[in-house]
């Protein structure tokens, strides 16, 4: 079990998601673009570059807009290709008591008496991400790309209805706004 070395005793897992993977690798994709127009202006840079340096001897020139090339090349291709290699290792779960979320070697927990304020951003019919924060503003966790965030987000409701954030009155207007009535 891929949670067994967080869990506490008697502790058992309620919810559990990864991200979907095309959103979670394209979720940046503005980023990309940018990358890409970068790589572009470098392009025409460099060839600017090249035919002046052949007319004033200066052979450094070419070399000024290489910078400019590689970081753009880095926010067009390399990014996606890490956010989907990060990918592999991105979890979340809900326990009876904690929000849990794993990327990689770093692990966050929150316990859900400390939830005060979440966020679903919809990113399709089924699909979107939960931006949860602490009541004291300390602890902020995105989940990603959840498939059926609904199911996140009734946990969530459910266990600030307990804890005293969430009156009844509140539950009610955010449940009808979010089933569209």
């Amino acid at each position: 079990m891929i949670w067994s070395d967080q869990l506490e005793a008697g502790e058992s897992i309620r919810w559990e998601a990864t991200p979907a993977p095309r959103c979670y690798t394209f979720r940046h994709w503005k980023v990309s673009l940018f990358g890409l127009l970068l790589v572009l202006l470098a392009s025409w840079w460099e060839v600017l570059a090249w035919q002046m340096a052949a007319v004033y001897q200066l052979a450094w020139l070419p070399l000024i807009p290489l910078p400019v090339w590689l970081f753009g090349l880095y926010l067009a291709i390399g990014k996606p290709l890490l956010a989907r290699r990060e990918w592999e290792t991105v979890r979340y779960a809900v326990t009876g008591r904690r929000l849990l979320a794993r990327r990689g070697r770093k692990r966050l927990a929150l316990p859900l008496d400390r939830i005060g304020y979440f966020c679903l951003e919809p990113h399709g019919e089924n699909l979107g991400s939960v931006r949860v924060e602490s009541k004291d503003g300390q602890i902020r966790l995105c989940l990603c790309c959840i498939e059926y965030p609904r199911q996140l987000t009734d946990l969530l409701e459910e266990a600030m209805r307990r804890s005293g954030t969430l009156c009844e009155r509140e539950a009610t207007a955010i449940d009808s706004a979010s089933r569209g009535g």
